[in-house]
């Protein structure tokens, strides 16, 4: 749950809604309006704060902020 809320104080950096108002069905670009270089750039503060690596072929499949953090518990637990 603390990596929940890690997560979502960093998307909240890059959009109008609160981290305890964000649900998992939330579209980055449709419901909390990123920009492509908003969503780039959330991407590399996530790397750094969880020490993953995200793969390019991958991320273009994430959509929703639950697709997001699937994504990096399966990476973090590849580690």
């Amino acid at each position: 749950m603390k990596e929940e809320m890690k997560f979502k104080s960093i998307v909240a950096q890059y959009c109008q809604v609160k981290p305890e108002n964000m649900t998992g069905e939330l579209r980055f670009r449709e419901d909390l309006g990123f920009s492509s270089l908003d969503f780039m750039s959330m991407l590399g503060e996530l790397e750094d704060e969880f020490d993953i690596e995200l793969e390019e072929d991958k991320i273009i499949n994430i959509h929703t902020i639950k697709e997001a953090m699937d994504m990096i518990k399966s990476l973090e637990v590849a580690v």
